[in-house]
């Protein structure tokens, strides 16, 4: 129930956001605006107020502002218009005489080309203003961590694939200098550099260490699994917070508490290089020196031997560490700030989004990377039950995404309408009715076409596919 609860919460936004935004500046530009729809299709309720009907309609993926003057396409952003729903012609000659009439002062195609141009672009604009404006209260409300460099304190065997085994080889410790010759100095570098390589083949570089090749898995939830597994260095003890009855730590008779000072004959002054050793040594016994309230014990464990998904095989003890996220402490911006940090994280999914659309179109990203609803309502979901600020993140990158794509130049979207003005620009005068039905019945299938492949791929990735 908390998913579909979700899915509607973001959809609804995130559509009702972007419809505000032609809604806003075509009265702000003094159109005519008859219908106000979150939705398509059959109307299920609404009211009317003024000049305009405000309707929540059946078909919940998207929305329209009709306003006067754009009958031949009824909708701003929707399916193309029929000559029988528009104004009441029977036929597309009929319709060219009807809308070749001159038109109204109040029509859309009444007003300048910039007005238009604005009317069009709003929209977009508005999602990333949404966009902007979450990721800055974010910053002011929980905060943002400091960015703790590129030194690493290992990485998250569970979240790699077989082919990215190697990235067990960094020590912890070791310092990042370059993402394939790429130079970093800072954690979202880091990320950046790895989030817009190409899959395959992926060096590191670090410091004082040798370099690790490993292979970048081209699908993108493997992708971004590897991606999420690099853990950065903290300077966390080796103290114990939990330990499973009847596993290897409780065998060799350790407690919540201690901490672990030598493992396997070494110092292990913080949590990472413990576990760099526990994970190095399935089923090997090794002595431990652990301080216990003060006092020095002297034990052993014997690490069991855990066979992960990927293949990979790592030693595990059956013990918890500290949270390290005390280690990272989120500091709380101020206003200026905190704008300047909802500015650069919109920058960077903007950047990452069209890095993505890129990446389609040369192959660097497989076309099964794409999501439809069931996989936009499973996330909803999974970002609503870890929390509000987890949501609000979830919906505002959502919305630089439905931005983006917007703009591409398909007729239907907005992009595809700036595209006709564009060309109305350069002509000296808008292309004919004609014209910009046998587009937009084009941009419609294409469109229809896009959904089907992406539900599809939702449909396979429920079964495993």
């Amino acid at each position: 129930m908390l998913t579909i609860i979700a899915f509607i919460v973001v959809l609804g936004v995130l559509i009702f956001v972007h419809e505000l935004g032609h809604f806003m500046t075509a009265k702000m530009a003094d159109i005519e605006v008859p219908r106000f729809s979150i939705g398509f299709g059959p109307r299920i309720l609404g009211f009317k107020r003024g000049e305009t009907e405000y309707v929540i309609s059946l078909l919940p993926l998207g929305g329209y502002v009709k306003m006067a003057g754009m009958e031949e396409m009824e909708y701003i952003e929707g399916g193309p218009a029929t000559v029988n729903d528009t104004v009441g012609a029977e036929s597309e000659a009929e319709l060219e005489a009807m809308t070749t009439q001159p038109h109204r002062p109040r029509d859309f195609e009444s007003k300048s080309l910039p007005w238009r141009t604005l009317v069009i672009s709003a929209g977009v604009i508005m999602n990333m203003l949404f966009a902007f404006v979450v990721f800055s209260v974010i910053a002011g409300v929980w905060g943002v961590p400091d960015d703790p460099g590129t030194r690493l304190g290992g990485v998250t065997e569970e979240k790699l694939t077989a082919e990215s085994a190697a990235l067990t080889q960094i020590v912890p410790g070791a310092r990042v200098t370059a993402i394939n010759d790429v130079a970093v100095s800072t954690w979202r570098e880091l990320g950046l550099a790895l989030t817009t390589a190409r899959a395959g083949e992926t060096r590191i570089t670090f410091e004082n260490h040798p370099p690790i090749t490993f292979m970048l898995p081209s699908d993108d939830e493997e992708k971004g699994n590897v991606i999420s597994s690099f853990e950065t260095a903290l300077p966390a003890e080796a103290r114990l917070s939990t330990i499973t009855s009847g596993g290897p730590a409780a065998t060799a008779g350790l407690s919540p508490g201690d901490v672990v000072m030598r493992a396997g004959g070494r110092d292990v002054p913080t949590w990472h290089e413990f576990v760099h050793v526990l994970e190095q040594s399935p089923g090997v016994p090794l002595p431990l020196v652990v301080d216990r309230d003060g006092e020095r014990i002297d034990l052993t464990v014997t690490p069991q031997d855990a066979a992960l998904e990927s293949g990979l095989s790592v030693g595990r003890i059956g013990a918890s560490g500290p949270d390290l996220r005390e280690y990272l402490p989120r500091v709380r911006q101020g206003p200026v700030k905190a704008v300047a940090h909802g500015a650069l994280q919109t920058w960077d999914i903007t950047s990452l989004t069209l890095d993505f659309l890129g990446g389609m179109i040369t192959g660097r990203h497989s076309a099964r990377n794409i999501g439809g609803p069931i996989m936009i309502g499973e996330m909803s979901g999974r970002f609503a039950r870890a929390g509000a600020e987890p949501f609000l993140f979830f919906m505002a990158l959502l919305s630089v995404n439905l931005a983006v794509l917007n703009l591409l130049p398909i007729p239907v979207l907005d992009g595809g309408h700036l595209v006709f003005l564009a060309a109305e620009a350069v002509r000296g005068r808008p292309l004919s009715i004609e014209a910009r039905m046998r587009a937009t019945q084009v941009g419609f299938v294409f469109i229809i076409l896009l959904m089907t492949w992406a539900v599809g791929n939702d449909i396979l990735r429920l079964f495993g596919l």
